[in-house]
């Protein structure tokens, strides 16, 4: 049996989706900005998949930004915003938890003269909105905060900051990573009250290099890749219709019964961690997402119990796959204040729609097998 429990990481495309962007590709690949009969075919998938976007985030077509991931949204909207408002200040807020997209972007800006405040999480990966007012300075200019931490699933108060720092003082922005929300939590971007929000298509059964950035409207942004002027000056370059059609047509997909589906997804998580915790030394720091487990298999190192799962036909990931080809202890798991056995010794389990029942029962009853012998390896 194959068991593919990393989809925090990338997802299965929908069947549906890759028809699409196939159709796409051989027989409607026209430019969108050509005039012509083929353009006017391309343009209208774009506009279609703007309009998509938008109903799931309850925002108008023309706030929808497509870039080519999470990565781009983020910077987008941390370096575009930084650009615009300088002359106002350049004071940023975020937190120890965010993702590296968001973390190097942060590093830029610092080394280009930004002052940036990095707020610790507590024990359970959350920043509350009263540390954030606190830290906010007469020159800040956005606070930047995840929705859901990648690692262990914690889920921020984003709409109880926004609220907070828009009452404080309106003019800063607030902008919210929501790549591992999406398709996972009902947003409502007006409700929630960011003026900035990215997502990720491969995420939510879309493809690999897409991406959105909702843009409040009013919010001043400057671009960071210049060109031919397309999405209104704000991200040249011919736009990839078949993957922003793909994304379109994943996002309608995964909207539908997500309550339902996302009951599922929880279950399934549940089942996993009452099942691995009921074995010896394994701890869990799985916080409020449905889909994200992260265990600690105390006494085996993430590495060992990773290509152990692998060989029987399971796949997770040893933290953030953005940065898991690195070779150091997960920042995450440092700010949450796990102790040094933990740390090094945590897996995340992601779970989809697709993951079954069958399928967490054969992972627990494998990882019960595995663990006594590399238990016993790493203490001989």
């Amino acid at each position: 049996m194959e068991v593919y429990l990393d989809n925090s990481a990338t997802t299965r495309v929908y069947p549906e989706t890759a028809e699409l962007m196939m159709k796409i590709l051989t027989e409607d690949f026209g430019n969108p900005s050509s005039m012509h009969k083929c353009g006017v075919t391309a343009e209208h998938y774009v506009k279609q998949a703007q309009e998509q976007a938008a109903k799931s985030i309850h925002v108008l077509p023309e706030e929808i930004l497509f870039t080519s991931g999470g990565t781009e949204s983020n910077n987008q909207a941390l370096i575009g915003s930084a650009l615009a408002k300088r002359r106002i200040g350049k004071h940023i807020i975020s937190t120890n938890i965010e993702h590296p997209s968001v973390g190097a972007a942060l590093d830029f800006l610092e080394k280009e003269g930004y002052q940036i405040t990095r707020l610790p999480v507590n024990e359970m990966g959350i920043v509350t909105p009263e540390q954030v007012v606190e830290a906010m300075q007469e020159d800040t200019i956005l606070v930047s905060v995840m929705m859901v931490n990648n690692e262990i699933g914690s889920i921020l108060p984003v709409k109880e900051i926004a609220r907070a720092v828009h009452k404080k003082d309106p003019k800063v922005y607030v902008h919210t990573d929501a790549i591992q929300a999406y398709g996972k939590l009902p947003i409502h971007a007006g409700q929630l009250g960011v003026d900035l929000l990215s997502v990720s298509g491969h995420k939510l059964h879309g493809p690999k290099g897409v991406g959105f950035l909702y843009v409040k409207k009013g919010t001043l942004l400057r671009p960071i890749i210049y060109g031919g002027g397309q999405q209104k000056g704000m991200r040249s370059g011919t736009e990839n219709v078949p993957a922003i059609a793909g994304f379109g047509l994943a996002i309608e997909k995964s909207q539908k019964d997500l309550e339902e589906r996302n009951a599922k997804v929880a279950a399934l998580k549940d089942m996993l961690v009452e099942g691995l915790t009921a074995l010896p030394d394994v701890v869990s720091h799985s916080m409020g997402a449905p889909h994200i487990a992260s265990i600690s298999f105390i006494g085996v190192r993430a590495e060992v119990m990773l290509h152990s799962l692998e060989a029987e036909g399971i796949y997770v990931s040893a933290g953030s796959a953005c940065s898991s080809n690195k070779k150091r202890e997960s920042s995450v798991l440092s700010a949450i204040g796990l102790p040094a056995d933990q740390r090094e010794s945590t897996l995340r389990f992601s779970f989809s729609e697709e993951n079954t029942e069958e399928e967490v029962r054969y992972v627990v009853e494998t990882v019960g097998k595995l663990l006594p012998t590399l238990r016993h390896y790493t203490r001989g």
